[in-house]
């Protein structure tokens, strides 16, 4: 159970590999510095930073971003290190926030490296500050202990790192923010990742990170390789464009669809391999692109990572054109700049013609990237042609002709889809979002306006219709990919006011029991779920699962609330806060349809909460942020065919054989 940590308390750490997991709602930087005893930082190579992300024992993320992961190994830190402070700090120079206090409180937990969370930690009370240690880390009598702290400083990163001790403090502080500004981080790639159970597992480090589509954050970095030791890094000075990419193909040539960068071998087979075939005539041509080409023993699991491996080389190559463009910029800057230092040269023209050079240089180099992008989309839109309708129901979109042949699985899916995301620069080119099953997260289907400009163009109660529409759309396909009898659907709805939506499952008889309503009817489903978690908990932790109640539903459990926090009182929210911490854990999962802003109203008693559910939209947003590159991916949120019938006809079928598998 994560122990829900206030400034000052500490809380003892039962292993010393771990994650720390940064929520902050807008890009912030995050570094960490490893003192001594006194805590006391003895140098710049005791501070791991997005311009130096590993140290021993350390590694964080390369780039501001509103979500982080950081990667810790207690018994791998340098000899003398006692404490570990985590830090978070606004990036200067580049538009934004310039205080915490005009950000939401920022979340960090520590968790293991399967995600079990230890302790979390809500930094409150903050306002004019810039920077902030959010935790330390400390070893006292061999003992390994994290301390909530929360010390914030409106002097910003240098004032930081100067009360830690650390010589020349401003000097850091610059290149930190230098790095973060000039996109450094995202021309120069992570550790290699591969696929492993589902997650990306860090070959430095260990740690792990999530599947496609996971947490808002949801995207591991993309970008191109590493520079070999002593060269330049891609958009320093002397450094090669970072868009130097292989050479596309000459014109009329056939485009290679295979993806170097991509695992595509499946593991070995046990049995023995069938006799070689002769390749056709024109296999001297490169291959196209073929549905599951990934690694898998399963087509369900070779499609799963493919769909991951497309993901990661569309944000691979938009990074590496993005810090392309960046390096063009900046290099044709530092080359006006040199033509204006002195003031002889300024007019005339010599001055004229170094101009142009200079903007017909920038203009090559953008030209170049741009090719570059365009081919590596055009084999990604070719591949994604393929790979679609190749998808099972779990993955597929509503309007696939998979639909039309559904019948109800035997077993549950590896993943589910949950919509789709893209990025400014190709937005055609949807990527499947996939979470992996069973949900190890609530969902929180915002009602609300936020920043997205499609949301503007709907009233208030067509955004509320369309957020239920999404919720009913997410858990019928949820009902559609679990076996008969193992998936439950509960939904409060206190005022009645979602009857339209909620529709299609009530005409389908696929729920339980009606809509709960009112008060009573709200601490009744609310009650019974709570007192489900508590047993199946003391039951896993005793070993006594066999002492279960013989009418207690052991199916997953999956709670719609509509309409958050009207007709909600504080006992009520208190249970929502349990289930949403300790229900995935015993198979009981939360999705909450509401207006953030309406729930704004409790206060920060919802923060945690809020936090801990994976945001979606009912309209295209682009709010899931990408803490390795820096991309904010667009969510388009799933659309079932209007006027269609495939969501009665599944949902009929999915009732036929509850009844079926109740008898």
């Amino acid at each position: 159970m994560t122990a829900e940590l206030v400034r000052g308390q500490n809380h003892p750490l039962p292993q010393t590999r771990l994650e720390i997991r940064v929520s902050a709602g807008e890009p912030v930087v995050a570094g960490a510095t490893l003192g001594d005893e006194a805590g006391t930082v003895h140098g710049a190579d005791r501070v791991a930073h997005p311009a130096a992300p590993q140290l021993p024992g350390i590694e964080v993320s390369r780039q501001a971003a509103a979500e982080h992961r950081l990667a810790v190994d207690l018994d791998a830190l340098p000899e003398g290190v006692h404490r570990v402070n985590v830090l978070l700090a606004l990036p200067s120079g580049v538009g934004g926030p310039v205080r915490f206090g005009a950000l939401p409180a920022p979340v960090v937990s520590v968790t293991g490296l399967d995600g079990t969370g230890i302790a979390g930690y809500t930094i409150t009370d903050l306002g004019p500050e810039s920077a902030v240690v959010a935790l330390e880390l400390y070893r006292r009598q061999g003992v390994w202990k994290v301390r909530a702290v929360g010390q914030g400083y409106a002097g910003g990163l240098a004032a930081m790192l100067q009360d830690q001790g650390l010589p020349d403090a401003a000097g850091l502080a610059a290149r930190i923010n230098e790095a973060v500004a000039g996109g450094i981080a995202r021309s120069i790639a992570p550790p290699p990742r591969q696929p492993e159970g589902g997650r990306v597992r860090t070959a430095a480090t260990g740690g792990s990170t999530p599947a496609a589509g996971a947490a808002p954050a949801v995207p591991p970095p993309a970008v191109p390789p590493l520079p070999a030791p002593g060269t330049p890094a891609p958009g320093t000075p002397g450094g090669a464009p970072p868009s130097a990419a292989p050479a596309a193909p000459a014109s009329g040539g056939p485009v290679d669809y295979r993806h170097p960068r991509r695992r595509t071998a499946p593991p070995p087979a046990p049995a023995p391999a069938a006799p070689p075939v002769p390749a056709p005539a024109s296999s001297d041509r490169p291959a196209g692109p073929v549905a599951g080409d990934a690694s898998g023993w399963t087509m369900e699991e070779r499609l799963y990572n493919q769909v991951w491996g497309m993901f990661e080389d569309l944000a691979r190559t938009c990074a590496a054109y993005r810090s392309a463009v960046d390096f063009a910029d900046s290099r044709m800057e530092r080359e006006l700049d040199q033509v204006l230092s002195d003031p002889r040269s300024r007019i005339g023209p010599a001055a004229d013609g170094a101009r142009a050079e200079a903007r017909a240089r920038h203009t090559q180099l953008v030209e170049q990237a741009r090719a570059a992008l365009d081919r590596d989309l055009a084999q990604l839109r070719a591949e994604t042609e393929v790979v679609e309708p190749a998808l099972p129901p779990a993955f597929a979109r509503w309007d696939s002709p998979v639909w039309q042949a559904y019948q109800v699985p035997m077993e549950i899916p590896m993943a589910l889809r949950l919509g789709e995301v893209h990025l400014p620069e190709c937005t055609d080119l949807r990527i499947p979002m996939l979470v992996r099953l069973p949900l190890e997260r609530g969902l929180w289907i915002d009602s609300g306006r936020g920043s997205s400009p499609e949301a503007a163009s709907v009233d208030s109660a067509g955004l509320r219709r369309l957020a239920m529409d999404t919720a009913v759309a997410h858990a019928a396909r949820l009902l559609a990919v679990y076996p008969a009898g193992e998936f439950t659907v509960h939904v409060i709805d206190p005022a009645g006011s979602a009857a339209a939506s909620l529709d299609p499952l009530v005409r389908a008889g696929v729920l339980r029991e009606p809509p709960a309503a009112g008060a009573q009817g709200v601490h009744r489903v609310l009650a019974a779920l709570t007192q489900r978690v508590d047993l199946v908990q003391m039951a896993i932790r005793s070993g006594a699962t066999d002492a279960l109640p013989p009418d207690l539903d052991l199916a997953q459990q999956l709670l719609i609330v509509h309409d958050f926090p009207h007709g909600f009182d504080d006992r009520a929210v208190t249970q929502l806060r349990y289930l949403a911490d300790e229900g995935p854990s015993v198979g009981v999962h939360l999705m909450m349809v509401a207006d953030r802003e309406d729930a704004r109203e409790y206060g920060p008693v919802l923060d945690p909460l809020w936090r801990s559910l994976l945001r979606l939209t009912p309209v295209a947003d682009d709010h899931l942020a990408d803490p390795w590159v820096g991309h904010a991916w667009t969510y388009e949120p799933p659309s079932v065919p209007a006027g269609g019938e495939v969501l009665g006809r599944v949902l009929g079928q999915v009732a036929r054989a509850q009844q079926e598998y109740g008898h």
